[in-house]
């Protein structure tokens, strides 16, 4: 049986800086390697940050990012942003060797999935763009609630997701997020109407992370339609060659 360790490390006031939860997430990832953690799960909040992962187009960047930082990071996928308002869960877990890193994916999208569904949201993936959709209806067009970029090194995941939940949208505006013009970005507050805090939906990620990642077998929601990855991964990547398309996935060796 797979036992994660959850940690709260800086939510609401006490939201971690990025630089500071990268550094975290490094000590972490290297004490799970040499077996001194058990896979561990940081949940946090960040101050305004905008993260480039390694296919970051120059045209998807912020022209003016508010007085927010723009920061490369070494993980798969475009530009994203993380604010106050959304949870941000770095899953630091040792892949076992029948998982496939798209299996990972898969599995943290179906848990953000079955978050949702707990607050009467109904999501799914959409093939060929990574995350958790809503699909367009009256209320707007196709929109992402939840977004995903990893990377693993010597068997061990880092980085992860972010769900947003009160988020101000307006930040969105500022960006191209994950390089997708051709659709929106929601949050469980906006689709919801009421104010969903952070704080309400920590009891359902963590129940539902901890059941798709002990690796048992499960039935996924079925997709719909797919749609184009808006960007080619850049020759120079180094990728999981069974990474689902617009997930860019970054591994790397033992060594």
């Amino acid at each position: 049986m797979v036992t994660l360790d959850f940690r709260e490390v800086g939510l609401g006031p006490d939201a971690i800086e990025y630089m500071a939860a990268w550094e975290l997430q490094r000590e972490v990832h290297q004490q799970v390697v040499d077996g001194a953690l058990p896979d561990t799960v940081l949940l946090l909040e960040h101050p305004p940050v905008f993260t480039a992962g390694k296919r970051t187009r120059p045209a998807d960047r912020p022209a003016d990012a508010g007085g927010a930082p723009v920061i490369d990071v070494d993980r798969g996928g475009q530009i994203t942003f993380h604010g106050p308002g959304q949870l941000v869960g770095y899953p630091i877990v040792r892949l076992p060797d029948h998982v496939k890193v798209v299996d990972y994916v898969r599995r943290v999208e179906e848990a953000l999935i079955a978050v949702c569904a707990d607050f009467g949201v109904t999501t799914a993936r959409v093939p060929g763009r990574s995350g958790v959709w809503l699909k367009a209806d009256e209320r707007g067009p196709e929109r992402k609630i939840a977004a995903i970029g990893i990377r693993v090194s010597k068997g061990v995941t880092m980085h992860g997701f972010s769900l947003n939940c009160d988020v101000d949208m307006g930040w969105y505006d500022r960006f191209v997020p994950c390089g997708i013009s051709d659709a929106g970005v929601t949050s469980l507050t906006r689709e919801l109407g009421r104010d969903v805090p952070v704080t309400e939906v920590l009891e359902s990620v963590r129940r539902h992370l901890a059941d798709y990642l002990s690796w048992r077998a499960y039935d996924a929601t079925p997709d719909y339609e797919p749609r184009p990855d808006p960007a080619k991964v850049p020759a120079a990547s180094r990728t999981e060659p069974d990474a689902p398309v617009g997930v860019a996935v970054l591994t790397y060796p033992a060594r």
